[in-house]
């Protein structure tokens, strides 16, 4: 009996891979009314131009301080790649990317598959903590894709796994790595996730709950327990608090001096990463007398790699 041909599709958000780049993807981006909802659907789009248009320069800088575009595309693809390694003697499986606001877009990724044959896909969002405005968006797009695509074909979601031992066991290692960092001084450790409007969450957004549901996990296991904020907000709405920065000013006063900043919602490297938490809050951290360092993204971490192929593996046997 010949093996199902399965297609898997890591999910993810995506970046401009240049300056050039940035305009249209911001405009891609706050096109979404998943994520933020401008004015009456007809204003969306323009609004969305106007924004996109307005905040390039100062995210063209912010990208420029990281080599000059995201480089989300490239650890995505090396992410598939180990993913796709790891199945090779599990069965017929092709590893793809499908990015939500740039290329490849979920059609392209769709039609790479299915030029390979693929009977069935097996759709795996790269947020462990599920959010209307991200995996909900990303799985949206997907659908109404494959219903212009291949209407039919089979296709199962993977939309959260906050609680997966192999991505804890990831997220533990990535923490003991930082700690190693501050040779046995006193530290305080800060979970920073992406923030979200308080409105999603009043609506039923379970996205708090499953990043509580992590924490509860690694501080029962490590035996530390740390503090929660919500970094990159963005437009005049009520936001999950404290920020980063409120954090960060709050240890100050506290008389913290060594931070380790954890990106508990991001599994890879990206502006949030690379541009936020170690350019902007470590100069925040500095000015206020605090060292501040990250724990390193889990990106290729291998009980990454083993937590994916094992949510593959639970599902394709389903």
């Amino acid at each position: 009996m010949e093996k199902q041909l399965i297609g898997v599709l890591l999910l993810n958000m995506g970046g401009p891979d240049n300056q050039a780049d940035v305009a249209p993807f911001l405009y891609n981006l706050f096109s979404d009314r998943e994520i933020i909802r401008l004015g009456p659907p007809w204003l969306q789009k323009p609004l969305a131009w106007y924004i996109a248009r307005k905040r390039a320069g100062k995210s063209r800088q912010a990208y420029a301080s990281i080599g000059g575009g995201s480089p989300l595309k490239r650890l995505t693809m090396h992410q598939a790649q180990c993913l796709q390694d790891s199945l090779r003697d599990e069965g017929a499986y092709t590893v793809a990317i499908a990015m939500r606001y740039w290329q490849p877009r979920a059609a392209e990724a769709i039609l790479s598959l299915l030029s390979r044959d693929i009977e069935r896909i097996i759709a795996l969002t790269l947020y462990p903590h599920y959010s209307r405005a991200t995996t909900g968006s990303s799985v949206m797009d997907l659908k109404t894709e494959m219903d212009r695509l291949c209407p039919g074909m089979p296709c199962d979601t993977i939309e959260s796994w906050p609680d997966h031992p192999l991505y804890i066991d990831a997220l533990i290692d990535a923490i003991n790595q930082g700690l190693n960092r501050f040779d046995s001084q006193d530290v305080q450790i800060v979970y920073s996730a992406h923030s979200l409007p308080v409105s999603f969450i009043r609506e039923g957004d379970p996205y708090v709950d499953h990043i509580l549901r992590t924490l509860r996990i690694i501080e029962k296991r490590t035996g530390r327990t740390g503090r929660l904020c919500y970094q990159s907000r963005s437009g005049p709405v009520e936001w999950l608090s404290p920020s980063t920065p409120e954090m960060i000013e709050t240890l100050a006063r506290e008389g913290v001096k060594n931070i380790l900043m954890v990106p508990i919602s991001f599994v890879s490297d990206h502006i949030e990463t690379l541009y936020e938490i170690d350019i902007l809050y470590k100069s925040q951290a500095e000015k206020l007398g605090i060292r501040l360092r990250s724990s390193p993204a889990l990106n290729s971490h291998p009980s990454l790699i083993a937590c994916l192929k094992d949510l593959v593996l639970q599902r394709s046997r389903q």
